[in-house]
């Protein structure tokens, strides 16, 4: 059976470019709808599969109005917007979106997020005695390409399902994660699995290049362009042509370098300084370690480039939330840094690897990798008798503050428990604890997430 989709926007001409682009891929379109009462109405009626609501509509009712209901009848929805108000996006997000597209529409953007909120739809979590779980990852169908990914914690092996299941479309990615969590192997692997996989694989750390450079290493530079472009420079994005650009700290990109980066993720073009522009086929894997959403909020980051970016993210866990993975990673990490050091495989003690296990790894798998390269260094036997962690200043010093003092975490935890319970726990909106506090609702929920706080 054909898809069916329900378009709710006020606007003819920007209804009708959406009729078209759905009916030409296939779906079926209901009925138009322009208000939320109608939309109701089509609804019940016509029972479409998943629904396109525009964030302002006319007359009674916004269309985060309808989202909220909509995610009561468990109907998978799409937000449309123009809009990057801060508040605004806040609360549509409260009501558990599939997505946002951001107006005006192209073709490409609007079928690829379809197919990432029917995926995003049947993969939701599913409520099983009061708690929400995961489905189970069917981990034989992933590709032999993630293989050097180590680990088999449930979280884990749900982003490697997602991420075996996107490298096969030139779907954009963005890989969000602490520093240390793997972003760029997932990447690569997403490459090495993908149709492109004969093709480049370039790298490139926004963070890293100087700002006057960056134009010039991503999209090249003619003879003469400046100063000093004594040779004609050919940009990573050129060098990538066929292949896969994997942009690291994409959130350094300056503002004005954000505009033109747009531009090819729209337009699969490019421009060199001094030059013409040129056509290129690229697939763009972005990853970033900052709250984009934040810096939407504070103007750093365009909210046109982050739904672009968006369309499908990848949350890398941190190493302290999959504590199963951490004896597998420190066996790997032994034997991968015995063998070049031509040494026997030293035996870890169930004490030391319970020290690994207590250890809150800030620095995630890159820290528990220099730390197993250290030890295998180190060793003077055959069993590693006593691990050398170097714990990080900032831990040893909260972990000896707890006998006279709060740490600052707690601190902080105190102090947002007192907010949400004088706001009678409302998050978001007037008067919620996000607006007393002056912090994003999203930054919120995320340090309630992380200081584990949540309503008794």
């Amino acid at each position: 059976m054909k898809i069916k989709i329900l378009i709710v926007e006020d606007q003819f001409i920007e209804a009708k470019s959406l009729h078209v682009i759905l009916t030409s891929a296939g779906y079926l379109v209901c009925t138009i709808a322009r208000s939320v009462a109608s939309a109701l109405t089509i609804i019940d009626k016509e029972m479409p599969d998943l629904v396109l609501v525009d964030i302002f509509l006319q007359g009674e009712g916004t269309g985060i109005d309808l989202g909220k209901s909509l995610h009561e009848r468990n109907l998978p929805f799409v937000y449309l917007s123009a809009n990057s108000d801060r508040k605004i996006l806040n609360e549509a997000k409260m009501t558990k979106p599939y997505g946002f597209m951001v107006k005006p529409f192209r073709s490409n953007d609007v079928l690829i997020m379809l197919e990432v909120a029917f995926y995003l739809h049947q993969h939701r979590p599913v409520e099983t005695n009061g708690s929400f779980t995961h489905h189970t990852p069917s981990t034989g169908e992933i590709s032999l390409e993630f293989n050097n990914l180590i680990g088999r914690s449930p979280n884990f092996l749900a982003i490697l399902e997602q991420a075996n299941r996107i490298s096969q479309s030139d779907v954009s990615v963005l890989i969000l994660g602490e520093s240390g969590t793997g972003k760029e192997m997932i990447a690569h692997a997403i490459h090495k699995s993908s149709p492109r996989r004969d093709k480049p694989f370039i790298a490139v750390n926004c963070g890293a290049l100087p700002v006057n450079l960056i134009e010039s290493e991503l999209f090249g530079h003619e003879k003469g362009a400046f100063t000093s472009a004594i040779v004609k420079r050919i940009g990573k994005f050129e060098l990538a042509d066929g292949g896969t650009v994997f942009l690291d700290e994409i959130g350094e990109l300056p503002m004005e370098l954000q505009v033109k980066f747009l531009r090819v993720l729209q337009e699969k073009e490019i421009e060199p300084v001094g030059g013409r522009p040129k056509k290129i086929d690229v697939r763009v894997l972005a990853a970033t370690n900052k709250d984009l959403e934040e810096e939407v909020a504070e103007g750093r980051f365009r909210i046109d480039l982050y739904y672009r970016l968006n369309v499908f993210p990848l949350l890398m866990p941190p190493l302290r939330e999959r504590p199963s993975d951490i004896p597998l990673l420190a066996d790997h990490f032994l034997k991968k840094y015995s063998s070049r050091e031509g040494r026997a495989i030293p035996t870890l003690p169930e004490e030391e690897v319970q020290k690994l296990l207590d250890y809150p790894w800030p620095g995630n798998i890159r820290e528990l990798e220099n730390t197993m390269q250290r030890n295998v260094i180190l060793a003077r036997g055959p069993v590693i008798e006593s691990l050398n962690i170097v714990t990080s200043k900032k831990i040893v010093g909260a972990t000896n503050s707890t006998k006279k003092f709060k740490t600052l975490i707690e601190m902080e935890r105190d102090h947002i428990l007192s907010v949400l319970e004088s706001s009678n726990w409302k998050v978001s909106g007037k008067g919620g604890a996000a607006e007393i506090l002056n912090i994003n609702v999203n930054t919120l929920n995320s340090r309630m997430k992380k200081l584990g706080i949540e309503r008794k």
